[in-house]
């Protein structure tokens, strides 16, 4: 196994001690984290999540109980509602949703262009712009592009700085009459810049728009009110902080005020009022259900259902808490050791600004990650020049956090700057 390395015993002390007095220490063992010995410090669970132990027992009852003792009868039994039944769960627990609004099914790309031709369909006449960020993820681009070209429409870009995220008074000047739709990220996805979600909500909701919000950084590391803050549409995945696993399906939610009157285009089977008649023609099921398409992932909800359980009984306040002193202490660190060997913070220093990473910046990270995870440090990297620090607070100890960063100090005073 891969050893931590000596860091004297002052930063060493403070790290112990916020263990000792973590309230949610106790979960870590539910997670299978000797699963990976030559892992010293696991900094990635925002880009995907450990597996719990609870996942791996659950998994093999679900095949050998379920799937094997019921067969086809396990649709009867209650699959036929788990976008719903879960749904729910998320709704509940990690969204500030109240039931009937949040499905679970597809994966965050196909949900969000559900979503987003939902929305612009169902647009008044003149309302021909989406508004979004140029630093958003990728997929959400993309697909805005793809929708703007088939339906004619105009995507008006607000130019955000790629170490912080867009503002209130960025949207303010870029919805107006013609706006269809605005669509942001939550939490940043290089930056982990944390929007003012009702805010910006409500500036696009006074020019007459709808909003969709990307909570995909946000989800299970951030503390979200979609009713309060009268969101209209949202997704997200779930194998980050949720610990779905690998590809574990997206939710959507759909406010009910909207159900009804925005209509999803993939008219799929498992979307329909009354799927087993199988008859002629496309009516649409009642509530968040219309935005199913096919048959629902049912397998791999399990793992998410494992990961809403832990949250749940952690309670999202005391989540949120840890990822802030998680990330506290990754500024602290960051100056103390890191800035003097050229490393920036891009991150928002400002707790109430910032998501669950810090993104720190050298123009050799993309080497040095490599370097990383050869001594069992496993960050992730970003473009341009990003190692993002990922601690996910249910399963990451402060002590980790402190041996990983640690390691990356070690790393950067065996190389020259660049």
């Amino acid at each position: 196994m891969t050893t931590a390395p000596s860091t004297g015993t002052r930063w060493l002390a403070r790290a112990e001690a916020l263990d000792a007095d973590d309230p949610l220490a106790p979960l870590r063992t539910e997670f299978l984290l000797d699963a990976a010995p030559d892992v010293v410090s696991y900094l990635d669970g925002n880009s995907l999540g450990r597996p719990l132990r609870a996942t791996a027992e659950r998994m093999a009852d679900f095949v050998g109980s379920q799937w094997a003792g019921r067969l086809i009868r396990g649709w009867t039994d209650g699959w036929m509602r788990w976008p719903e039944v879960v749904g729910d769960e998320l709704g509940r627990v990690v969204l500030g949703a109240a039931p009937g609004q949040t499905v679970v099914a597809d994966s965050t790309t196909v949900l969000f262009y559900k979503l987003v031709r939902a929305a612009v369909d169902a647009a008044a006449d003149g309302r021909d712009e989406i508004v979004c960020d140029t630093d958003n993820f990728p997929t959400d681009r993309y697909v805005l592009e793809g929708i703007a070209a088939e339906r004619g429409l105009t995507v008006r870009w607000i130019d955000t700085d790629p170490a912080s995220g867009v503002t209130v008074e960025q949207v303010r000047a870029s919805v107006g009459p013609r706006t269809a739709l605005a669509t942001f990220s939550h939490v940043a996805y290089r930056s982990g810049h944390l929007a003012d979600a009702a805010g910006i909500t409500a500036v696009v909701h006074d020019a007459g728009g709808l909003v969709l919000w990307d909570l995909s950084h946000s989800v299970g590391s951030v503390d979200l009110e979609l009713d309060a803050w009268g969101v209209d549409l949202a997704v997200g995945c779930t194998y980050k902080y949720l610990c779905g696993g690998p590809g574990s399906p997206a939710f959507g939610y759909l406010a009910a005020r909207h159900q009804g009157r925005l209509r999803q285009p993939v008219q799929g089977w498992m979307g329909h009022a009354e799927p087993m008649v199988m008859g002629p023609g496309y009516a649409p099921a009642a509530g968040a259900r219309s935005l199913v398409s096919g048959t629902p992932p049912i397998l791999a909800m399990v793992p998410l259902r494992c990961g809403l359980e832990v949250i749940d009984r952690a309670g999202m306040a005391a989540v949120r808490a840890k990822s802030v002193q998680l990330t506290e202490l990754t500024l602290e660190l960051a100056d103390a050791w890191l800035a003097p060997l050229g490393v920036d913070v891009v991150s928002p220093r400002d707790a109430r600004r910032r998501g669950g990473h810090v993104t720190l910046r050298r123009d050799d990270f993309r080497e040095v990650t490599d370097l990383l995870w050869q001594r069992g440090v496993v960050p992730d990297y970003r473009q341009p020049g990003g190692i993002r620090i990922g601690p996910a607070p249910l399963s990451t100890s402060f002590r980790e956090l402190h041996d990983g960063l640690a390691v990356l100090r070690d790393v950067l005073l065996d190389r020259p700057r660049p």
